[in-house]
């Protein structure tokens, strides 16, 4: 099959920096996070540098190992525990194999050489190459392998293995020691480089290993399984053309699918080929195994030539890595030269989008003004950019024969002290789009490894919460559901801002993962990470927010802020309406609740259309402007299936002051582009409010914590005073998780406060995400209180002691 027709898209890496390591085969690799790390290989000598490869940068790099740093080796097992490496194994020097045992941490590149304890039903693992090395949950899997029969290195007696042995591995560092598995069923006959593969399905929930291939005399393609809860050998039944024979390819697991690349092959079709002096060649034939169904799918096969170079060529003891959904392919042998009685081997880096990418997190807003928004979105791994749509619940004007959106089908009651955010009830459906072709990207400017801006992971709020305005007192005042079209009540607790986080990102241009060890490896995830509070803190260890009239969003997933509009906040009260607002008269700074008004009338889902923001390769943008679309296209009902627009030749729209905008963001990779992201709704500012407070900083003390904050970047006007608010635990809280409950703390003109241990032994643990204490603080001037920063104080495991 063709790769066109398959709908593969290879892409060739050209453009890296750093120390590239010089080609070979028999090399080992595996990936932490965006990080490829690949030990060992040989051509013309065995190699025995760690090499590192950013896949976000492009970068290579070699770090600063330390410690017992073991001796080169090739065909050897390598596996990834988290951010830690074990390695066993290989070939050291020509005829003489090893059966050390060295774990890396990747944390900090320390290097230790570990001596596991011996089974107690038999010897440990004798020196090999060739061997599988498979990791699940504590324990790594090692099966087979090529020994050396011979005493004398110089004489190489092979001796084919098909023991299996079960390596149980200490939490963090270290390892148990080896044992023999009672397995049943028939063990796989003897072979040296084969690929074995852990799978679980997701509905049986059953681990299964899975052994294809290798070399034994012969070149094999027999699969094997092995039930690793019941320890069962089995030889499934596989369904579509198996593929041919062959060793040192490759198998990778991403999704329900393990990808075979490469290999030495037949030289012609056949089975198997039982003469060791057959005729062999290396492949660059790609299939799969869908794991759940156990049926072959060929995707490239042996005998297609490929004369674009489009397509990696073919290899054999080439390493192939997953990042993600992602799979990348490196150097590697492509053939044997007898006439120059030498190897050689690929210099080149390819990578395949297996599938598209996963949705985005919601769109979060960590900056708005009168007429832009500062916009993040968690960062998608392996991917090549994103396209960011916006649609406008107030109409788009009719610009050169353009016509203008209509209104929303629900209505949002919003104030205009600051900027009102809304979360649409659901996600809309993801909107085909075409393959686009994005080139690979090029060095990316990151943010420093101990900071990055997101939003925190705040309460799961679905619109309501309830808010204490004095002190040790709760007043319960709820916001109706979005889905409501009735309209809003407004609580007046006050709206948010996103808050610095820290994320286990790895910065770009030092070779050294820092204290990855500590946190959870996952690239979707970002850790709010205001203050441990297991930790004595000085001031100069801030926890700095973003400010300038910023609000966050009412969101219904567990990665986002939940806002809302204080009464207080509010000068007037106005709906979006299609051609203008309708005021509702002043109010105080009480605490009284105002009537929902009648919403306007729904209109045609036709008129709910999205406007191109633009195509973004970093996770932010700031937005002043979007696309409007010709008349011609709005009219088509294939919109949504055509090609991308020429943005060049479209018009521009400004975004207006006061007007609720909704955004959606799909991520881009070689196989087009994914699912939108849930919508959030952002609303652009009105002048006269003051800005929400910045640089939060928490000192802990012995019996209190010392909050302090910076005023506003812009204050339009004097500030009056500041209200600070704690979340604690209450009766309505446990009926309903979802309903925050706010008791104000301090009110005054002070930029600090003390948050006695009385009170926070009143404080709720937020569990949306890591354990934490909310605070809240907001600014107030003569038109009313603005919008608020919110605050995580990170929990340490032993000092929370309610929930």
């Amino acid at each position: 099959m063709a790769a066109a027709a398959a709908g593969l898209s290879w892409r060739r890496v050209s453009s890296f920096t750093g120390p590239v390591p010089r080609s070979r085969h028999g090399h080992r690799a595996v990936a932490i996070r965006e990080l490829l790390i690949i030990f060992g290989g040989g051509n013309e000598g065995i190699a025995d540098e760690l090499h590192v490869y950013n896949t976000v940068t492009n970068q290579w790099f070699l770090p600063a190992v330390r410690g017992d740093i073991p001796p080169g080796c090739a065909a050897h097992g390598f596996v990834c525990d988290g951010t830690r490496i074990l390695v066993f194994g290989g070939m050291v020097e020509y005829g003489r194999y090893s059966n050390d045992l060295y774990e890396l941490q990747a944390s900090r590149w320390l290097w230790k050489k570990v001596k596991p304890q011996a089974p107690s039903n038999g010897s440990p693992p004798c020196p090999r190459l060739g061997h599988s090395f498979s990791l699940y949950g504590n324990k790594c899997y090692l099966f087979g392998g090529l020994a050396n029969e011979s005493e004398d290195s110089n004489n190489n007696v092979p001796r084919y293995l098909n023991d299996f042995y079960e390596l149980e591995l200490q939490h963090g560092s270290g390892v148990v020691g080896w044992s023999i598995p009672v397995t049943k069923g028939v063990l796989p006959s003897p072979r040296e480089s084969h690929t074995a593969i852990v799978y679980c399905r997701k509905d049986v929930g059953s681990p299964k290993m899975y052994i294809f291939g290798g070399m034994c005399g012969c070149r094999l393609n027999d699969l094997w399984e092995l039930d690793i809860e019941t320890m069962t050998w089995s030889r499934p039944e596989t369904k579509g053309t198996v593929p041919l024979p062959r060793s040192l390819h490759t198998a990778n697991v991403i999704g329900n699918k393990m990808y075979i690349f490469g290999g030495w092959v037949p030289q012609s079709a056949g089975g198997e080929i039982s003469a060791p002096d057959g005729e062999w060649k290396c492949t660059g034939s790609f299939s799969y195994l869908n794991l759940d169904t156990t049926e072959w799918i060929g995707l490239i096969s042996d005998c297609q030539e490929d004369k674009s170079n489009s397509l990696p060529g073919p290899r054999a003891g080439h390493c192939a890595v997953a990042v993600g959904t992602r799979l990348y392919i490196w150097s590697g042998r492509d053939g044997y030269r007898k006439a120059w009685n030498n190897q050689v081997c690929c210099k080149d880096l390819w990578y395949l989008d297996t599938e598209r990418p996963l949705a985005p997190s919601q769109v979060q807003l960590i900056r708005a003004t009168t007429n832009s928004f500062q916009l993040k979105w968690d960062e998608v791994p392996t991917v090549e950019g994103y396209l960011l749509q916006l649609h406008a619940d107030s109409p788009v004007p009719s610009v050169a024969g353009i016509p203008a959106a209509g209104i929303p089908e629900t209505s949002v009651l919003s104030s205009q002290g600051g900027c009102s955010l809304h979360q649409s009830p659901q996600s809309l459906p993801s909107v085909p789009y075409p393959e686009m072709k994005v080139d690979h990207p090029s060095q990316t400017n990151l943010i420093p490894n101990n900071v990055q801006v997101a939003l925190s992971s705040s309460s799961k709020v679905e619109g309501k919460e309830k808010v204490a305005a004095p002190e040790n007192k709760v007043t319960q005042e709820t916001m109706k559901n979005h889905a409501d079209a009735t309209g809003f009540k407004e609580s007046n607790a006050p709206s948010l801002l996103p808050v610095c986080t820290s994320s286990a990102q790895t910065s770009a241009n030092v070779g050294e993962l820092h204290d990855l060890d500590k946190q959870s490896v996952n690239p979707d995830a970002s850790v709010s990470c205001t203050v441990s509070s297991t930790q004595t803190m000085v001031t100069q260890q801030a926890v700095k927010t973003e400010s300038s009239s910023t609000n966050g969003a009412v969101v219904k997933d567990e990665t986002s802020l939940t806002t809302f509009n204080s009464k207080s906040e509010a000068a007037e009260t106005a709906y979006v309406m299609p051609s203008a607002r309708v005021n509702t008269g002043q109010t105080n700074d009480s605490h009284s609740s105002r009537a929902p008004q009648k919403p306007p009338a729904p209109v045609k889902s036709r008129d709910r259309r999205w406007y191109d923001v633009g195509i973004f390769k970093n996770n932010s943008a700031v937005v002043s402007q979007f696309y409007l679309l010709p008349e011609e296209t709005l009219n088509n009902s294939k919109t949504e299936g055509a090609d991308v627009p020429d943005y060049r030749l479209l018009k521009k729209q400004d975004l207006f002051p006061g007007t609720v905008y909704r955004f959606r963001v799909a991520a881009i990779n070689g196989c087009g582009v994914g699912p939108f992201s849930k919508i959030s709704e952002f609303k652009t500012c009105i002048p006269g409010f003051p800005g929400a407070p910045s640089t939060v900083k928490i000192t802990k003390s012995v019996d209190c914590i010392h909050l302090s904050w910076e005023p506003p970047a812009s204050s339009s006007g004097n500030i009056l005073e500041y209200s600070a608010y704690l979340a604690i635990r209450s009766t309505q809280l446990q009926e309903n998780p979802s309903q925050l409950v706010f008791m104000r703390i301090y009110c005054g003109l002070k930029t600090s406060c003390i948050v006695t241990a009385a009170q926070l032994s009143n404080a709720h643990v937020d569990y949306t995400s890591r354990p934490a204490i909310v605070f809240r603080i907001s600014a107030k001037n003569e038109r009313g209180y603005g919008p608020a920063t919110q605050v995580r104080w990170l929990q340490g495991k032993g000092t929370v002691t309610h929930s």
